[in-house]
């Protein structure tokens, strides 16, 4: 009987973190900086898991640090209720800068624009923009060389982005 006891105490604390995620209907499983050096582009990408429910009609919107300065970028996105996971795709970023977290706000809203959920969180980049070209290296749903890259004298292009802004010291 003894024993008894002491296990259910001991599962205690587990029950008490159990319904504190289950008020968080989603959390973050993935974030990543896609490089797509095929059409000179960049893209943030942030994965959330369903970990309770949410209304039927919910939708993400997501507010992404400029890596190349100005205004944050801002997009919405509609969650439909049979996902299992959310994944969320910023419009194309530029000027990315090696080892700098990039913060990233997703707020959980529902069809009235009540927020349900904010999430806080960063992205960071293990390499920077250089290594994409400045022109996409296809063109066309056939993915053609492009001309611009692959000239007709048998040279290319692949000079990375040049109008970023120069990184401040502490990144």
């Amino acid at each position: 009987m003894r024993w008894i006891a002491a296990a259910l105490l001991a599962l205690l604390p587990l029950a008490g973190c159990q319904r504190e995620d289950a008020n968080e209907p989603l959390k973050v499983s993935g974030r990543v900086f896609i490089f797509n050096y095929r059409v000179a582009m960049a893209t943030y990408v942030i994965t959330l898991a369903r970990n309770g429910p949410l209304p039927e009609e919910s939708f993400a919107e997501t507010t992404y640090e400029n890596p190349a300065g100005g205004p944050p970028l801002v997009t919405r996105s509609k969650i439909f209720p049979f996902w299992e996971k959310v994944s969320l795709e910023s419009p194309p970023v530029h000027c990315i800068v090696k080892d700098k977290p990039y913060a990233v706000t997703i707020r959980i809203l529902d069809n009235k624009d009540a927020v349900i959920q904010t999430i806080e969180t960063s992205v960071t980049s293990t390499l920077d923009q250089s290594v994409l070209p400045a022109k996409p290296l296809v063109v066309g749903p056939l993915y053609t060389p492009n001309p611009e890259v692959f000239k007709s004298d048998g040279s290319h292009d692949f000079d990375p982005e040049k109008d970023c802004p120069a990184p401040t010291s502490g990144t």
